[in-house]
């Protein structure tokens, strides 16, 4: 069996969640992963055999029965990560009930998985349905995009149209657009429920006043999507106060993704 720390699922993950301290996006105990991980590969550094213990989830996910993960847990910081991987994530597979995590490895304090696990297995199903290869959801605090709720209508297609205008990549890189739930209590399946129907049709969906929900086929891609978010916010932060002198126009917009060959909203333009 070879040694669970080296494994390359840990690894990413202790990567990306100092990375994503690092920047700010994850304050505290802010901030949650769930990566959906290969049986095969796992079984190269566990024993799938052996059940450590078994956690209820508080949601149903029979579409996810037998389907491993590993994912940060409550109340934990991304900044321990890197030095304690063992006692920051833990490793579960859903049981045969649909309703019960049992633990692989991990949480070795006692702990358990996010208290938003449940929304997140909610957007795994929901991004596995329209995307089998989808297998990452993060959420996460990123400072712009918070700050940006507050001074920018919360209107999926003027957000979204903002965004694409600040950075020549964004329209490429989440073509599909972002999609935007009003403020909902956290933690609860209510929000889990609204935050996966609208993963059907967007990979970006901010809570807003609170952060960003992302998905995507690995941990590159799903946090290269909200870091490009994150950016783009950024610029419009720093420049919303002045006059524009500048901008990039839809029909540069419409150019762009034509170019790159990506399936755009075409009704989140103004043609």
């Amino acid at each position: 069996m070879k040694d669970i720390f080296t494994a390359p699922f840990v690894e990413e993950m202790k990567r990306t969640t100092a990375n994503m301290y690092r920047l700010g996006w994850d304050e505290r105990n802010g901030g949650n992963i769930s990566y959906m991980l290969d049986e095969k590969e796992v079984a190269e550094y566990l024993d799938l055999n052996h059940v450590i213990r078994t956690i209820p989830t508080g949601f149903e996910a029979e579409e996810l029965i037998g389907k491993i993960f590993i994912v940060t847990g409550t109340g934990k910081y991304f900044k321990n990560v890197e030095g304690d991987p063992e006692t920051n994530l833990g490793i579960i597979r859903i049981a045969e009930d649909g309703t019960t995590a049992e633990l692989l490895w991990g949480y070795k304090d006692g702990g358990r998985f996010t208290s938003e696990l449940p929304a997140h297995l909610m957007s795994h199903m929901a991004r596995l349905s329209v995307d089998p290869e989808n297998r990452v959801v993060i959420h996460s605090h990123p400072t712009n995009t918070l700050a940006m709720n507050f001074v920018h209508e919360l209107d999926e297609k003027k957000f979204t149209h903002t965004l694409w205008e600040m950075c020549t990549e964004c329209i490429v890189v989440f073509p599909d657009g972002v999609g935007i739930l009003p403020w909902m209590l956290c933690g609860t399946n209510s929000i889990g429920e609204a935050t996966a129907e609208k993963m059907k049709e967007f990979r970006l969906v901010i809570w807003s006043l609170h952060g960003i929900y992302g998905a995507g086929k690995n941990l590159d891609e799903t946090f290269g999507l909200i870091e490009t978010v994150e950016k783009a916010a950024q610029i419009y932060m720093l420049t919303a106060h002045l006059p524009r002198i500048n901008t990039i126009q839809d029909k540069n917009m419409v150019e762009l993704a034509e170019f790159f060959g990506v399936n755009y909203r075409k009704d989140f333009l103004n043609l």
